[in-house]
C-alpha cells in the first residue's frame, strides 16, 4: 500500500471537466476565503476552501509536485497525501474528466438496474423525487407581476393584520376550539389536505420567486417522496453562487414566511368571517400552515428550512455532519477515555454548543422515526405494516447506532483498562437494575365519589313545582315536586268516568231488566278504577324523596317553579358523604400484579397528602366504556378515549378497580386523583420481555 501510495504521488492528476465553474464565495466565520465549484451538468455546488483553491491552480501535475509548490509559494504547509484525498472528493462527485478506468466503473454501475437489488428498492422507498416542470419563464415573469409584494410596507401590513387577527380569535376562542373539535373528521381530514396542498405549494412559490429576484435560475421544480410521504421540494441550489449570507437567508426563509403569511392572513379572515364554508377554508388554512411553519418546517433538527436558515445565520455549512462528528467523538472520549483527536478544532464553548445541538438532532430524530415507522405500519396491511416498521426502525435508528458501536469495537484496546473495569460495572448495574424485581407500586387515574350517590331525574316530561336548597336532607325528605298536567287531565277523566259507571251500576241493580248489562258495566268500571290508580302512582312519582341521609347538592340555580325538564336533565345530587370510593383505571399489563385488599394510596388532583384506601374489587374484563368524562381526554382528563355514539371508549384498553377510602376528599364532592397500588414485586426485563413476546404472538396471526 506504501508503493501504490508513493506511486500515485508521482503520476499527473486526472483533467478537471471543462464544463466546470469555479466562483468566489462568502468567506467563513474566520475570515478565511472561499470558492464554490458548480457542477452546471447536475446543478451542484461544492464548497471549498484556500487549500483546495490553490490546488485547483496548480492541477494536472503530480500530487507531490502541487504539495511542494503550495508549501513554497503559500503559507500552507500541505502533505502530499491531503492532494490524493481532494483527488477523491473530486473523482467520488466525478468533477474530472474519466479516463478509460472511470469509464469502465461508470458503465458497469449504469449496466447493473438498481431496481433489481433489495438495496435499489430500499433506498428508492425511502427517497426518491420526481422533477415536474421547469418554471424559470413562469417565475421571471411572476417576480415582475409580484414585485410589490416585497416592498417593507407589505410585511409590516401583514404583521399588523396578522396580530388583530389572532387579537380577535382570542376573543372567540370558544369557537375556535369548538371549529377544532368538529374538525376530527373524514370532511376536516379532506379540509386539512387541500390546506396543506394549497400552503406548501405556495411555501415553494415563495422560495422559487426569492431565488429569481436575486439573479439565480430554479432548475426545476417537483415531488420529493420520503418514506412515501410525497412532498414538493425546489431546486434553490443556485443559491450557493451568491456570496451575502444575507441573501442566502432569504431564499432558506422565504418558504416559512410565506406559510406564516397566509396562516396569519388566513386567522384574521376566520375572525371576521360568517358561520359557513368560506370560514371553515379559511380554519384549515391558518391551523395547518401555523403548524406546519411553526412544528416541522422551523425546526433545525432535520433538513428542512429551518436548517438552512440556521446554518446560514451561522454561516455553518454542513452544520449536521460537523456537529454529529463533534458529538460522536465527545462520546469516544467521555464514556471509552480515548484520546482521540477532533475532527475540526473550535472553541471549548463552540464545542460544546456543537455537541448539545448534535444530541438534540439524534432525540428530535428518533422520537420522528419511530413514530413514522408506527404509522407506516398503522397505514399498509399486516404483512407490508410489519416489513416497513422494521425497515424504518433498522435503516434509521439500530444502523446508526450499530455502526458507532462497530467503531467502539474496533478500538476497544485502546480503552485505557479503569475506564474497561468502569463501563463493564456500569453494565452489570444496569442490567441488575432491570433484572431484580424491585417495582411494587402501580401507578393508575381514578374518579373518587361517594359510595351511596344519587343523581335525580324527572322520571318523564313534567313542570317543576318546587326544589329543596342544597344542604343536608333526611330519608323520606322532599327533594323535587314536579307536576304533569297531562297525568292530572287523566286521573280527573277516569276518576269522573269511575263514578259515572258506578252511578250506573246502582241504577241498573234496582232496574230487573238491567241485569243483562251489570257484567259489561262492572267491566268498564273496573277499567277505570285502573286507569285512576296507575295515574294516581304516576303522580307520585313526581314527588322525588331522599331514599337515604345525606347531602343534596349540585343545584342548578336557574331553575324555577313553571319550568318543564326533560328526562335527561339532572335536577341535583343527592350523596352520603360518609363513606367514600375510587373508580380506578389499570392497565392491562399491570392488573394481575393487584390483589384484593392491597393497600392504596389516592393523591387528589392539587393535593400532596394522599388518603389511605383498600382494593375491594378487580375487574375481570376490560372497560367497555368510561363512566367518568373528567378522565377523558376529550374533557382535559388523562385517559384517551374515542367517542362511540354517546359512550367514551378508553384506548388503549383499561381495567377496573374499586378502591375503599378511609377518609373523604378535601373537598367532599366527587374529585379526580391518581392511585398507587401495592402490587407484586415486577422485573422491569421480565416485563419487557412479556410485553415483547406478547405483542409478537398477537402480531404473529396474519
Amino acid at each position: 500500500m506504501l508503493n501504490a501510495a508513493a506511486m500515485a504521488a508521482d503520476l499527473p492528476l486526472a483533467p478537471l471537466r471543462e464544463d466546470l465553474r469555479l466562483g468566489e464565495a462568502a468567506a467563513g466565520p474566520d475570515g478565511a476565503p472561499s470558492w464554490v465549484i458548480q457542477d452546471t451538468v447536475v446543478n451542484r455546488f461544492y464548497r471549498i476552501g484556500w487549500f483546495e483553491f490553490e490546488c485547483l491552480l496548480r492541477w494536472g501535475q503530480t500530487p507531490r509536485r502541487i504539495s511542494e509548490q503550495i508549501a513554497s509559494q503559500t503559507a500552507l504547509k500541505p502533505d502530499v497525501e491531503q492532494v490524493l484525498a481532494f483527488q477523491q472528493f473530486l473523482e467520488h462527485n466525478q468533477l474530472l474528466r474519466p479516463g478509460w478506468q472511470a469509464v469502465d466503473r461508470l458503465r458497469a454501475r449504469s449496466e447493473g438496474n438498481p431496481f433489481l437489488s433489495w438495496k435499489g428498492w430500499l433506498h428508492h422507498y425511502l427517497f426518491f423525487r420526481i422533477p415536474l416542470v421547469r418554471p424559470q419563464r413562469l417565475l421571471e415573469r411572476l417576480a415582475g407581476l409580484l414585485d410589490w409584494l416585497f416592498h417593507p410596507l407589505m410585511a409590516w401590513l401583514v404583521l399588523a393584520l396578522g396580530l388583530l387577527g389572532l387579537v380577535l380569535v382570542a376573543h372567540q376562542w370558544d369557537a375556535f376550539k369548538n371549529a377544532v373539535l368538529d374538525s376530527f373528521s373524514a370532511e376536516g381530514a379532506l379540509g386539512f389536505a387541500l390546506a396543506l396542498a394549497v400552503g406548501k405549494t405556495l411555501h415553494e412559490m415563495g422560495h422559487a420567486l426569492v431565488a429569481t429576484r436575486l439573479g439565480l435560475k430554479v432548475a426545476h421544480m417537483g415531488v420529493a417522496f420520503v418514506v412515501l410521504w410525497p412532498m414538493l421540494y425546489t431546486d434553490t441550489g443556485e443559491a450557493w453562487k451568491l456570496r451575502s449570507a444575507r441573501a442566502r437567508l432569504a431564499i432558506a426563509s422565504a418558504g416559512i414566511l410565506t406559510e406564516l403569511s397566509i396562516a396569519a392572513l388566513a386567522t384574521l379572515g376566520w375572525a371576521l368571517s360568517e358561520p359557513g364554508a368560506l370560514r371553515d377554508a379559511f380554519f384549515y388554512l391558518a391551523t395547518t400552515n401555523w403548524i406546519l411553519s411553526l412544528t416541522l418546517n422551523a425546526s433545525p433538527f432535520m433538513r428542512f428550512d429551518g436548517y438552512f436558515i440556521l446554518s446560514d445565520l451561522l454561516d455553518f455549512p454542513n452544520l449536521h455532519e460537523r456537529a454529529g462528528a463533534q458529538a460522536r467523538t465527545a462520546l469516544r472520549r467521555g464514556i471509552l477515555g480515548l484520546d482521540e483527536p477532533w475532527p475540526e478544532a473550535f472553541p471549548t464553548r463552540q464545542r460544546r454548543a456543537l455537541v448539545a445541538f448534535a444530541i438534540g438532532t439524534w432525540i428530535y430524530r428518533l422520537v420522528l422515526f419511530a413514530g413514522i415507522a408506527v404509522a407506516v405500519y398503522l397505514l399498509f396491511f399486516k404483512v407490508l405494516g410489519i416489513f416497513l416498521f422494521l425497515v424504518e426502525i433498522t435503516w434509521f435508528i439500530m444502523l446508526p447506532v450499530w455502526r458507532e458501536l462497530r467503531q467502539w469495537w474496533a478500538r476497544r484496546t485502546a480503552v485505557p483498562m479503569s475506564r474497561r473495569f468502569l463501563l463493564a460495572g456500569l453494565v452489570f448495574l444496569f442490567v441488575l437494575l432491570l433484572a431484580l424485581p424491585w417495582q411494587t407500586q402501580i401507578h393508575a387515574w381514578g374518579m373518587a365519589r361517594a359510595e351511596r350517590q344519587l343523581r335525580v331525574y324527572a322520571p318523564y316530561p313534567a313542570l317543576i313545582r318546587e326544589i329543596r336548597p342544597v344542604g343536608t336532607v333526611h330519608k323520606g325528605d322532599l327533594l323535587v315536586s314536579l307536576g304533569q298536567p297531562d297525568i292530572v287531565e287523566r286521573l280527573q277523566r277516569s276518576d269522573a268516568g269511575a263514578r259515572s259507571y258506578d252511578a250506573r251500576l246502582l241504577g241498573l241493580l234496582a232496574d230487573p231488566a238491567g241485569l243483562d248489562e251489570e257484567a259489561a258495566t262492572r267491566q268498564r268500571l273496573d277499567v277505570q278504577l285502573q286507569e285512576v290508580r296507575a295515574a294516581r302512582s304516576e303522580i307520585e312519582r313526581l314527588s322525588l324523596q331522599a331514599p337515604f341521609d345525606g347531602l343534596w347538592r349540585d343545584v342548578d340555580p336557574n331553575w324555577q317553579a313553571g319550568q318543564w325538564t326533560g328526562v335527561r336533565s339532572a335536577l341535583g345530587v343527592l350523596y352520603d358523604p360518609s363513606s367514600w370510593q375510587v373508580d380506578g383505571y389499570v392497565k392491562p399489563d399491570e392488573v394481575h400484579r393487584i390483589q384484593v385488599g392491597a393497600e392504596v394510596r389516592f393523591y387528589p388532583e392539587g393535593q400532596v397528602t394522599p388518603i389511605e384506601g383498600k382494593v375491594l374489587a378487580i375487574g375481570s374484563t376490560r372497560v367497555a366504556q368510561l363512566e367518568h368524562a373528567m378522565l377523558s381526554s376529550r374533557h382535559g382528563g388523562p385517559l384517551a378515549t374515542t367517542k362511540q355514539e354517546e359512550a367514551l371508549v378508553p384506548t388503549p384498553s383499561l381495567f377496573h378497580v374499586l378502591v375503599q377510602l378511609d377518609g373523604p376528599p378535601p373537598a367532599r364532592q366527587e374529585t379526580r386523583g391518581q392511585l398507587q397500588i401495592d402490587g407484586a414485586r415486577s422485573s422491569l426485563l421480565v416485563k419487557g420481555v412479556t410485553n415483547a413476546l406478547a405483542v409478537l404472538r398477537r402480531e404473529s396471526g396474519f
